[in-house]
């Protein structure tokens, strides 16, 4: 899973602040920088339970709907208690939840693509305790293999990473092992999938992302990847499978492949 160059080319809120505020309508207020108390943010959650129901009654309810109150709270910091900002933007992601059929993915749906072990869960957490997902992009052929496939992995891989968050944790580690990784290898169209899924579906999910021993024919994909991944960009770091090993996880914990 790496980059096709283009051929033209339920988590616990932080302590609350104690704030004043004055907004003529609910629905218009913004809270930058700062999280609201539990009384307000479940205000605010209820607010937009409501707006779905009455405009949007034909999404689908249940985990992962629009009465999933865990979900709309997340998008609701996503965007920064702007109830109108969160409906739009959870619309969409439920709205793309059903067009893919995230529901319907599972091992047994993926297990062809899955088995080139181009990507994968990694079993322990990171240092941070947050869950792993490693993408051994030498294993990725984009002429070869079918994007719509690789498409399901990825989005299977997110909800698997998501599942293994412990209790007050909520974001997860990429890792991109990019050793032998080469031009037969670049999709630059699949990793601007990979990105948006994570910036417009699992806003603020992916909590850092690691280029792992970057080679010279990753650097002119990489200036053009960076502008298509938004705010994820800021995220990257080029590291080696040293800093891997010794910053990242412990000696029992190290994926195999980075083992020295």
């Amino acid at each position: 899973m790496a980059f096709r160059l283009c051929q033209n080319l339920r988590h616990p809120l932080v302590p609350p602040l104690k704030f004043s505020m004055k907004a003529t309508r609910t629905s218009k207020l913004c809270v930058q920088n700062c999280m609201l108390d539990p009384k307000e943010s479940r205000k605010l959650v209820l607010e937009v339970k409501e707006k779905l129901q009455k405009e949007y009654h034909s999404l689908p309810v249940g985990n992962n709907g629009r009465d999933d109150e865990d979900m709309i709270l997340w998008f609701l910091k996503d965007r920064k208690f702007s109830v109108e900002d969160a409906v739009a933007k959870l619309t969409k992601a439920i709205k793309w939840r059903q067009e893919f059929k995230v529901s319907e993915l599972s091992e047994e749906s993926v297990k062809n693509v899955a088995q080139t072990g181009k990507a994968y869960v990694h079993d322990f957490l990171d240092v941070n305790d947050r869950p792993v997902l490693i993408v051994e992009a030498s294993k990725h052929f984009p002429a070869m293999q079918d994007p719509a496939e690789d498409e399901k992995l990825c989005v299977f891989m997110i909800e698997k990473a998501l599942h293994k968050l412990p209790t007050g944790k909520e974001d997860i580690l990429g890792i991109f092992d990019l050793r032998g990784f080469g031009t037969d290898n670049a999709d630059l169209k699949f990793l601007t999938f990979m990105f948006d899924v994570c910036y417009y579906y699992y806003p603020k999910r992916l909590g850092q992302v690691l280029f792992v021993e970057a080679p010279f024919v990753f650097k002119p994909i990489w200036q053009l990847a960076r502008p298509l991944m938004k705010s994820y960009a800021s995220l990257v770091r080029f590291c080696s499978v040293e800093t891997v090993r010794k910053e990242y996880f412990t000696e029992r914990t190290v994926p195999s492949s980075f083992r020295g």
